[in-house]
């Protein structure tokens, strides 16, 4: 009840903030939640299922279109935009999971690799997506409402993630994860379990996407299906802990803070400090921060070398 509790409060703070925060602090509220889901979304696939995969870039940027082009050409609601960028990014899941999540480990990782560039050659082209150019959405300041639209949206994807955790379709995909073969002769469907972890995953993914697109106003195909937002929800969902409900969160809410604190302190370092945050949490804390904090409290700063002997860094 204790836990539930703090994180009632946490999620009543974080609901406060366009009540007492100005517009600065509004925009990094939203950046740090968009990310966040992000991560958390990716986490259900390469986390609970132990698939790495650099693919949900192009899922971000499907949920992007899906919901540009609903508003800016054919002049529907916002609403309604999410639910086709959805619809699009878990109609690709399905189309695509089922022949490359036959692929495991390297192989797998890239042959998603790929498909954000595919997806943004081909929506390039199209004279419904603006074509190279990019599309303009109509123009709102709600900052607000994009803030409250993020933190809903984390609290589902987190919660869904809580349901995975304590459900008998985690238990598959943890299965998965640790030996796909013995889980197969278990009797566990893994092509459907997969499939199912990508769907929810794309899912989540697009609508961060959507709501992105409709705050910042402008989109085009090198932005919507950027390769680098793919390494930054796999770095958040590392960090924080791979595999847990709430590693993901906090390891996107510590690694935001401390990129926009280099951006604005000593800009053109930023990227090169930033790395080697990333770099040392890697030598020693390889599970992430949710194991630290499990960890820090059996062994004390012992717990740090016996990670750098155990794994050999």
């Amino acid at each position: 009840m204790l836990r539930w509790l703090l994180l009632a409060l946490c999620v009543a703070a974080l609901a406060a903030l366009p009540l007492i925060g100005d517009e600065v602090m509004i925009q990094y509220g939203i950046d740090a939640l968009l990310f966040a889901t992000v991560a958390q979304a990716w986490n259900i696939l390469g986390g609970y299922t132990g698939y790495a995969s650099f693919g949900n870039s192009a899922f971000y940027g499907l949920g992007t279109y899906g919901t540009a082009i609903a508003m800016a050409q054919l002049h529907l609601p916002f609403g309604v935009g999410l639910a086709l960028g959805a619809a699009l990014a878990v109609a690709c899941a399905v189309i695509i999971g089922l022949p490359i999540l036959r692929l495991r480990g390297h192989y797998f990782a890239i042959a998603t690799l790929g498909l954000s560039a595919c997806l943004s050659a081909i929506i390039a082209n199209l004279d419904i997506a603006g074509r190279a150019v990019g599309l303009i959405l109509p123009l709102t300041r709600n900052a607000a409402m994009f803030y409250e639209d993020a933190l809903a949206l984390l609290v589902a994807a987190t919660l869904t993630v809580f349901w995975i955790s304590k459900s008998r379709f985690g238990v598959g995909l943890i299965a998965i994860r640790e030996d796909e073969d013995a889980a197969r002769v278990m009797g566990v469907n893994t092509t459907l379990y997969k499939v199912a972890a990508l769907m929810l995953s794309a899912f989540f993914t697009a609508i961060a996407g959507g709501i992105h697109a409709y705050w910042i106003t402008f989109i085009d195909p090198a932005g919507a299906f950027d390769l680098t937002l793919n390494v930054r929800m796999v770095i958040m969902a590392v960090f924080g802990g791979p595999g847990t409900v709430l590693g993901p969160v906090i390891g996107s809410f510590v690694l935001t803070l401390v990129y926009d604190t280099l951006a604005s302190g000593i800009s053109t370092a930023a990227a090169l400090l930033f790395g080697l945050v990333i770099v040392l949490a890697v030598i020693f804390m390889p599970r992430g921060l949710w194991d630290l904090g499990a960890g820090w409290r059996q062994f004390g700063p012992r717990y740090l070398l016996q990670n750098v002997r155990m794994h050999r860094l």
